[in-house]
């Protein structure tokens, strides 16, 4: 099992859910951790570092990538978390959702990548993890665009896992099923939903993104899927 303790790391979208709940496990296993969201939280851990960052602003992840780096001295671990979710039929779409999640969810993983990734590589033994989704590999009625943009985060990684291997990085794709979140209801979902009590917890989540991060180095997880038993079957 790798001993994470001393490493820095960064996450995205990390001022709740499954973010916040990573950065608690990693910051409890001994790391450094950049939090990145809009609301700039350091959600009260000791020595953490809250920025304000949007992800869809190339420039802003870039600086705050940076200030990650420049506050901790180094960088292990980047966990693109950031997304966002809208439902209903394609052609019922508003169009400003459709933006939306492409631009969080996909354009924001690809530029904290860019952001991200040289200072993995100069690491020697950095993870870059991306919170995707089983919508990332099936596609579900209602949820056309955000299905595109979790299949090209899943894509995306998977690419980088083949360039980047080599180059000391590992890269993996946690892709959950329901998690009981705010981001579960999303907009086209209504809270109270008796569905939602049956979902995963972002601990839970959180757990897996550990897991992963935990692995000797000689082993690396590309794609992990896994969804709550209350989940019906599907292909």
């Amino acid at each position: 099992m790798e001993d994470l303790n001393g490493k820095a790391a960064l996450v995205t979208g990390a001022s709740g859910g499954i973010g916040a709940a990573v950065a608690r496990k990693l910051h409890a296993a001994g790391v450094s951790v950049g939090l990145l969201s809009r609301r700039g939280s350091d959600l009260g851990l000791d020595g953490a570092l809250g920025i304000s960052c949007d992800v869809t602003d190339r420039a802003a992840v870039a600086r705050a990538t940076a200030d990650v780096v420049e506050r901790f001295g180094r960088l292990d671990i980047a966990v693109a978390n950031a997304g966002v979710g809208m439902y209903g039929p394609f052609l019922e779409l508003a169009p400003e959702h459709l933006e939306a999640m492409i631009d969080v969810n996909l354009k924001g993983t690809l530029y904290t990548a860019a952001a991200a990734l040289p200072h993995l590589v100069a690491s020697g033994a950095g993870d870059w993890v991306t919170l995707a989704s089983v919508a990332g590999v099936n596609a579900f009625p209602g949820e056309a665009v955000y299905n595109a943009s979790k299949f090209g985060q899943v894509g995306f990684t998977r690419a980088l896992d083949m360039e980047f291997t080599e180059r000391g990085v590992r890269c993996s794709n946690v892709c959950p099923g329901g998690v009981g979140t705010d981001f579960a209801i999303g907009t086209g979902r209504e809270s109270g939903d008796p569905q939602l009590e049956a979902m995963m917890t972002p601990d839970e989540v959180a757990d897996v993104v550990m897991f992963v991060l935990t692995r000797p180095r000689r082993l690396r997880i590309m794609t992990t899927t896994f969804r709550p038993v209350s989940e019906g079957s599907f292909g």
